[in-house]
């Protein structure tokens, strides 16, 4: 790397925040406007820094992108799901980006129609996304949406699948999915605030009018709440979903009467979370009624839904956690979890003979998939180790006999799951608490304190990070990584109290975890500091932000993806996307405990004059979750007061948003850079 090549500098103009008697000073908060040349040209000097400093790595970002793209299966399709009367596929042709929709009438013999080929309809776009796709109940049109910008912001169509061709039917401004009652002539869907992308409105369209005339059903009046609209897997009812962090309320509409008027089925009282699944005469919720910390089952008639009349079915357990449940005519299929590994419980109603499916390792994941027919005996799930490519399967719960439909092919000849160890290890936290910590790597490794290490993480919103297969990971392992994720308090991995502390007034755990973990592959001697590598993205984003003022002595480099990073001031300011829903999660900064708590972590309040690791920070013009102005000003923060000479990069896609590039080989270059960066730092240049 040329050290006669200069970073872009950030002018300086001090905006300053008081609450509290606090007062703040953000020297950057100018990048916050878009529309200002000025902010463009900045983030074009800093891709211009990072492709300066990085143009010794071309040729092995172009060698990894190959090698990774060479094991994908281009010409790949998904496995068939029949739904009233059709097979359904979705499929990849080779040396295209996005994916064909099609179906089959009654045979996996029978003519294909392509419903939407994503290749044709992202032609001329640097972004392209499908939204939700649902066919009518008569078979005859299909409702879909498009996003060209990457900020999650869907225009809805309508096709007519016997003529190929666009109804004069166009919505603007959705949230992707639109949901069909059965006279198939009426649809609803979900409207977003256009300032702060929140989804608060359902309509109903009647298909051949204006959009101006739609009815609105529903307006979600909360702005800590948001809404989605579906249909129960009965298809007797459509339901709304109105939800918050620790509060849900569904209302329900019989599909037959679509002008009729949606009932609440509980109405919200905060903290009480439930979700609804109809079956015969009565609904069966998922709830943490009655202090059910790790959500137990309970029923209730379908004319008596209020919670008064709910009845426990499956107990509340202190050690086992109910993530889901799936309705089959003979069989209820309840995902569990306990000691930090998924399971699927098998309960025919009858009551007899109760069961669950036997897994042999401890760094796999399986849940059940697209299961749409309430009339069968086979179970479809998936099913991926760190070591072993995702498969689908098909299972007959009545005589237990199982059919894998689909492994993911790995294609170069080269790959043997036996070549790599895969491994559980527990970490002790400060407070004594052992966190789990999944790990890959290929076989005959020293554990000698000299081996790359590549430690992930997210620990937010309850989401799991479960050990999971990558074919692009093997990019890292054979060249000697250790890949490995850390389950850490934030998460959900170990139960409902896992992920309650790790938020709030206890978020600390997430860092402290991490950093705990961190301490524990370099003690057991996976690696080293000088060799340890540190990677998250959105809000594990802000866990590397937070990493690296606290621990930065730990890693040699770190990997931020669209980081959320800048707390105080977007906790503060309710007009950003998603800002008054996130109080349940992170608090609210506006009450004086959680300021002061919030304000001794954020990652952008507290950069230091010290020494930082490596970093490659990444973000997206029009990112809609994380504004990219958060990373940009993060970035010019840490150049101005960093004490070290190690390299720090912000690499802006000026044309995607959260998601980062839309096309799967688009995705694969960003992959790349983020492999060269680990790479370049090891020394390691092929």
């Amino acid at each position: 790397m040329s050290e006669n090549i200069q970073p872009p500098v950030a002018k300086i103009i001090p905006k300053t925040f008081e609450k509290f008697g606090d007062v703040r000073i953000d020297n950057y908060y100018w990048l916050n406007d878009r529309e200002n040349p000025e902010v463009i040209d900045y983030l074009n000097k800093e891709n211009e820094y990072y492709q300066q400093m990085t143009a010794h790595t071309k040729t092995l970002q172009k060698e990894l992108f190959d090698e990774m793209k060479s094991r994908i299966k281009e010409d790949d399709s998904s496995v068939p799901y029949f739904l009233n009367g059709y097979y359904y596929l979705t499929r990849y042709e080779t040396g295209k980006d996005y994916p064909i929709y099609s179906r089959k009438k009654g045979s996996l013999d029978a003519k294909d129609e392509i419903l939407f080929d994503c290749n044709e309809l992202a032609k001329g776009q640097t972004y392209f996304s499908l939204g939700g796709m649902s066919v009518s109940p008569d078979n005859k049109l299909a409702l879909f949406s498009t996003d060209v910008v990457g900020r999650r912001i869907y225009t809805m169509q309508v096709k007519d699948l016997e003529t190929g061709k666009l109804l004069a039917d166009k919505i603007e401004n959705v949230d992707g999915g639109g949901v069909w009652a059965n006279d198939n002539k009426t649809f609803f869907y979900v409207t977003q605030d256009k300032k702060t992308l929140r989804s608060d409105k359902v309509f109903r369209h009647q298909i051949g009018t204006a959009d101006k005339k739609d009815t609105l059903v529903f307006q979600e009046k909360d702005d800590t709440f948001g809404v989605s609209i579906g249909k129960e897997k009965s298809k007797k009812y459509i339901v709304i979903e109105s939800s918050s962090t620790l509060t849900t309320e569904y209302q329900t509409l019989l599909t037959d009467d679509p002008t009729g008027t949606f009932k609440v089925f509980q109405p919200r009282l905060r903290g009480l979370e439930y979700a609804i699944s109809h079956y015969g005469d009565n609904f069966y919720i998922l709830t943490n009624k009655d202090k059910a910390t790790n959500f137990k089952v309970m029923k209730t008639p379908e004319n008596a839904t209020s919670k008064d009349n709910w009845k426990d079915l499956i107990p509340v357990r202190k050690d086992v956690l109910v993530e889901d449940i799936e309705i089959f005519k003979d069989y209820l299929v309840v995902s569990e979890r306990q000691n930090g590994l998924s399971k699927i419980r098998i309960m025919p109603w009858s009551g007899k003979d109760e069961y669950y499916l036997p897994f042999e390792i401890e760094t796999y994941t399986a849940s059940p998939t697209t299961n749409v027919d309430f009339d069968t005996d086979v179970l479809r799930y998936s099913y991926q180790s760190m070591g072993t490519p995702s498969s689908i399967i098909d299972f007959n719960m009545k005589t237990k006999t199982k059919e894998v439909k689909k492994e993911q092919a790995v294609l170069g000849g080269k790959f043997d799951k036996n070549n790599y160890t895969e491994e559980r290890i527990w970490a002790t936290a400060t407070d004594g608490t052992q966190i789990p910590i999944s790990v890959i790597y290929k076989k005959g490794l020293k554990k000698d304190g000299k081996n790359p290490l590549l430690l992930y993480a997210y620990g937010s919103y309850g989401a799991s990070m479960d050990p999971y297969f990558s074919s692009t990971r093997l990019t890292l392992l054979d060249r000697g990584f250790v890949y490995a994720i850390a389950h850490i308090r934030g998460g959900e991995e170990l139960g409902r109290e896992w992920y309650e502390n790790g938020k709030l007034l206890k978020k600390k755990n997430t860092f402290t975890d991490f950093i705990d973990c961190s301490k524990f592959v370099i003690e057991q001697k996976f690696t080293s500091p000088k060799h340890l590598y540190a990677e998250g993205g959105s809000a594990g984003g802000l866990l590397m932000g937070a990493i690296v003022n606290m621990a930065p002595e730990l890693y040699n480099g770190v990997i931020a993806q669209v980081p959320f990073v800048d707390v105080m001031t977007t906790m503060l300011d309710d007009s950003i996307p998603l800002t008054t829903g996130e109080y349940d999660e992170w608090g609210n900064p506006n009450e004086k405990i959680s300021y002061d708590y919030m304000r001794s972590y954020s990652p952008y309040d507290n950069v230091k004059a010290q020494a930082y690791p490596n970093m490659y920070v990444s973000t997206g013009l029009h990112d809609s979750q994380v504004q990219y102005f958060e990373p940009a000003k993060w970035v010019a923060k840490l150049r101005a007061t960093k004490t070290d000479k190690n390299v720090l990069f912000l690499d802006t896609n000026m044309d995607a948003g959260h998601g980062g590039a839309s096309g799967r080989f688009e995705a694969l270059k960003e992959l790349a850079k983020e492999f060269a960066f680990l790479l370049d730092l090891e020394g390691i240049t092929k």
